[in-house]
This record gives C-alpha cells, sequence and structure tokens, in this order.
C-alpha cells in the first residue's frame, strides 16, 4: 500500500516521544510530518529527534496543516478533551495517551465528536498490545484454567511526580496516572465491567508536600468486584525507588496464569561480598517498547482498514470512570457501587 499516514504528535513528552519514534520508523504506511508543543525548545528537540523540519507551538495550527492527517495527544490530561474534540473536528484520526480524560462528561464529550466526525479514536492502553498480556487473555479465553475466580494487577514506578502532579485536582493522583492500565487490564482479562471498588490511599514517600497537597497520595489499593461475580485486587505507587513493577495475575477454578515480573533479564549474579543479584526493570519505556510499537502498527491498520480501534473510546471512558468512583472511595472510606455513579 502506497498510502502513507501523516502524523502530527501533540505533546513531545516520555509517552509522545516513544509514539514518534515508532510512527517515524517502525511503523509501515506511517510517516512524522509535525511536532506540537507550546514549548519551543521542546518542539525544536522532538524534531531533530525524528529529522524533520516541522513544528507548531499552537495545536489548532497543527490541525491545519494538510499534511497532518492523524495526531497523537499527549499532553497533559487536563487539556485531552479540547485536543481531541478539535482534531476530530479538523477531520484527523486520533490516538489518545491515558487517562482518556479528568472526567466522565469530558469523554463522552470526545466519543461523540470522534463519532459525529467519522474519525477513529484509539486509547493507548499498550498492554492489550504486550505479547503476556495478550497470551494470558488467549489461555483464559481457551478454558485453560477454568473460570476465572480472582485478577491481581499492579504498577509501582520509581519516577519522583512532576510538581503538577501533586495536585489530585490536576492529575487524579496515581490512581489515574499509573493505575489506569491496570484497571483497562482487568476489565479485559475478567471480561467484565467493575461493580464495587473500595479504594484507600496515603502519601508515604512524599511528606514535604503534604502542607501544600494535602489530599496527595503516592500508594492506593482497591478491593474489587466484577459485574460476573470476579474477585479483583489493585495497587500502585510512585517513587518506589528499587524499579519499574508492572504485573497480574488471574487465578481460576483450574490453574493460575502469572504475567510479567521485575527482571530485566535472566542474569542472575551469585558472589561473596553481594550475594545473589538480578536486575530489575528501571523503566515501563523498556518493559512494554514491543507493546507500544504493537500499538501503533495498530491504530494505523485502523484507520487504513476502517475497523474500529482495539482500544475504544468506551474503554477510555470506563478506565475514567472507576478513577472517579475510585477518588470518591478514598475520601468517603465507603465502598462504591458503579451503577449508582
Amino acid at each position: 500500500m502506497n498510502k502513507k499516514i501523516g502524523i502530527c504528535l501533540i505533546g513531545s513528552g516520555r509517552a509522545g516521544m516513544i509514539h514518534a519514534n515508532n510512527f517515524n520508523t517502525k511503523v509501515p504506511n506511517a510517516k512524522m510530518v509535525a511536532v506540537c508543543d507550546p514549548v519551543e525548545e521542546a518542539a525544536k528537540k522532538a524534531c531533530e529527534q525524528l529529522g524533520i523540519s516541522t513544528y507548531y507551538l499552537d495545536y489548532k495550527e497543527a490541525l491545519e496543516d494538510e499534511n497532518v492527517d492523524a495526531v497523537v495527544v499527549a499532553s497533559p490530561t487536563k487539556y485531552h478533551k479540547e485536543i481531541v474534540v478539535a482534531a476530530a473536528n479538523a477531520g484527523k484520526d486520533i490516538l489518545c495517551e491515558k487517562p482518556m480524560a479528568m472526567n466522565v462528561e469530558e469523554c463522552d464529550v470526545m466519543i461523540e465528536s470522534a463519532k459525529k466526525n467519522d474519525v477513529k479514536l484509539q486509547i493507548a492502553f499498550m498492554r492489550r498490545f504486550d505479547e503476556g498480556f495478550m497470551e494470558a487473555k488467549e489461555i483464559i479465553d481457551s478454558g485453560e484454567i477454568g473460570e476465572v475466580v480472582l485478577v491481581k494487577s499492579l504498577t509501582r514506578g520509581p519516577s519522583i511526580p512532576k510538581p503538577w502532579m501533586y495536585d489530585i485536582s490536576k492529575s487524579n493522583g496515581p490512581l489515574a496516572e499509573v493505575n489506569s492500565h491496570d484497571i483497562d487490564a482487568m476489565r479485559w482479562l475478567a471480561g467484565s465491567e467493575f461493580k464495587t471498588i473500595y479504594g484507600t490511599a496515603n502519601n508515604y514517600r512524599a511528606p514535604h508536600v503534604k502542607e501544600q497537597y494535602p489530599d496527595y497520595y503516592d500508594n492506593v489499593i482497591m478491593a474489587i468486584e466484577f459485574d460476573n461475580g470476579v474477585q479483583g485486587l489493585m495497587d500502585g505507587a510512585t517513587s518506589v525507588r528499587y524499579g519499574y513493577d508492572a504485573r497480574a495475575e488471574v487465578l481460576g477454578t483450574e490453574g493460575c496464569i502469572f504475567i510479567g515480573g521485575t527482571n530485566a533479564n535472566n542474569t542472575v549474579t551469585c558472589s561473596l561480598n553481594n550475594g545473589k543479584k538480578r536486575k530489575v526493570v528501571n523503566s515501563w519505556m523498556n518493559l512494554f517498547k514491543d507493546a507500544y510499537r504493537a500499538e501503533d502498527v495498530s491504530f494505523i491498520d485502523c484507520i487504513l482498514n476502517d475497523e474500529e480501534p482495539k482500544v475504544t473510546g468506551h474503554d477510555g471512558k470506563m478506565a475514567v470512570k472507576i478513577v472517579e468512583a475510585g477518588m470518591k472511595s478514598i475520601k468517603t472510606k465507603q465502598v462504591i457501587n458503579l451503577d449508582t455513579i
């Protein structure tokens, strides 16, 4: 196929540049044509890295570029809705990073805009494209472990939060920024929507922000019941220092599946002075590198083949809904029924 989809990256942070580098050289039938970032230095640096020359400081100008067929929205979450709606109105297909939006109402507006303008809206939950998670889903669907009883998932990151993330009103905290992937993966693996949740959270690693941001938390746990009766457990954390940790477990009536691990490779070192050592994964960018590429390939394929994205706006909306419910549970210390919100 000769048609190459022209991509503009909106927001040149870490996640955005993973997508941009993929579309630049690793995704057939796609090409990077522009970068948009309100910080000119960042936009120029991204262009230099990608070997392209066109950049914009205002996403509205980028959407007027006839060479741009689709956009990757990787800006801070609070800007997602306005950018996605503008992109849809401009007839551009959209790959939107998670979290999809700040609240369910914004998600509804984004979904409706994409539908009205007949453009694709894919949400970037890359775990659905990870080899280990996909194999687990196939095993579940095959019946090998019997009926699913329990799904457990965790994500813990070593990074210190960016300053804006301490403000829960802007970030929704780790439940949104870290655990959105867990929420989506658990829905997918359980084959069901969340029914009830109970969450609790606290700030253990950032005492210096407690006075200015008393609602900030860096550790969260959640107990879940799904509509189909499956049980769930989830935890999330930031600033854990020991490495990047993303794992899941699916317990069935006739077996169990373990997904992921903390090991960077299979090398184990044993010595007199240091005992037993094994390298730990230090970044989600390394752990899910292949999944990001597969996700980006799938986005281009759904455009060219006029198919529904494998991860839809509805999937993004449900993750946001669960984050909202989780925040409510944390604040009220009560079990929240998803049917009531």
